[in-house]
C-alpha cells in the first residue's frame, strides 16, 4: 500500500475528481491524502477515503511537504493551474523541490499522472517499499 497526495488547485478540481473517478480502482487499494477541498470532493464522487490536510493556502501544501521530507510519501499527483497567480507559490515551489530531493515521482498535469498511475496499476512502484524497507531509524 503507497501513500499518495491528491492535490489540484481551484480550476482543476472538476480535472482531478475526473481522474481519481476514472481510475478509483486503481487508488482503492492505497493510502490518500488530500488538501482540504480537494480531499472532500473526491470522497463526495467516490467511493475512496481521503486523509485530508488544511487548504493548501492554509498550509496543506507544507502539511504535504513534511510528510515528503520524511520520505512517508510515495507520489504526488498535484494538478497545477499555471495560468493563475498562487498566493502561496512558495509553498508550492518548496513541495515541488521537496519530492526532487526526495526522489519521490509528483505529476503536475493530468498527462504525466495518467502515465504514472498506469505504472502504479502494473506494479511499477515496488521499488517504493525498498525505500521503506531499508529506511534509516531516527537513531541512526
Amino acid at each position: 500500500m503507497l501513500k499518495i497526495a491528491l492535490i489540484a488547485h481551484d480550476r482543476k478540481k472538476d480535472e482531478m475528481v475526473n481522474f481519481v473517478t476514472a481510475y478509483e480502482h486503481v487508488f482503492a487499494g492505497h493510502k490518500l491524502y488530500g488538501t482540504g477541498t480537494t480531499g472532500q470532493r473526491i470522497m463526495d464522487n467516490t467511493d475512496l477515503d481521503v486523509h485530508r490536510f488544511m487548504s493548501g493556502p492554509l498550509g496543506g501544501d507544507q502539511q504535504i511537504g513534511a510528510l515528503v521530507a520524511q520520505n512517508e510519501m510515495d507520489l504526488i499527483i498535484f494538478l497545477r493551474d499555471p495560468l493563475m497567480a498562487q498566493p502561496h507559490e512558495p509553498d508550492i515551489i518548496a513541495l515541488l523541490r521537496l519530492c526532487d530531493v526526495q526522489g519521490i515521482p509528483c505529476a503536475t498535469n493530468i498527462a504525466t499522472a495518467e502515465i504514472l498511475v498506469k505504472a502504479l496499476d502494473r506494479g511499477d512502484f515496488a521499488w517504493r517499499e525498498l525505500v521503506h524497507k531499508y529506511k534509516p531509524g531516527i537513531d541512526e
